[in-house]
């Protein structure tokens, strides 16, 4: 090799990445002002099962991701296929995103959406810096299987539905 590469181009980049379908997530917590707050995610992953840790990497663009911080927890909420508009309004920016969701606390107290496929209740133990995202890892405290419907898919920028 010469020592020189060639940058893909964000579009490129995006493209064929796109062709990866992944799950989608609500990544929620209590803010220090006790309000519910939250980010939809498509990166979220299972890192390491001793001990057992998950991350999900948001942009550095999000103006809640430190509100999640602050929190010190977090809850990995995956949506089923049937919960499209959550994702939806978890992706918006501004306003009172928990309007018309049901939730209930974890043990931590971050947000547990209603009817979700599963959950994934965390401590944030370390967040590392990742070109213009953020990776987040968390320990997890608590997790469970809520629902045995499809999960909602992301793939070529679409959301799909398995089967």
């Amino acid at each position: 090799m010469d020592g020189t590469s060639i940058l893909p181009e964000a579009p490129q980049f995006r493209r064929v990445l796109g062709h990866f379908p992944t799950g989608v997530a609500v990544v929620t917590a209590i803010s220090t002002e006790h309000k519910p707050v939250a980010i939809a995610v498509s990166s979220f992953t299972s890192v390491s099962l001793d001990p057992p840790l998950v991350a999900f990497l948001p942009s550095k663009s999000s103006t809640t991701l430190p509100e999640i911080l602050a929190a010190g927890t977090f809850c990995a909420n995956v949506l089923g296929a049937h919960q499209e508009p959550y994702s939806r309004a978890f992706s918006a920016k501004g306003g009172d995103k928990f309007t018309d969701i049901p939730w209930r606390p974890a043990s931590s107290g971050s947000p547990i959406i209603d009817d979700v496929i599963a959950w994934i209740d965390c401590d944030i133990t370390e967040v590392t810096e990742a070109g213009d995202h953020y990776v987040v890892f968390g320990r997890v405290r608590e997790l469970d299987l809520a629902s045995s419907k499809p999960p909602l898919v992301f793939f070529r920028s679409e959301y799909r539905q398995l089967g």
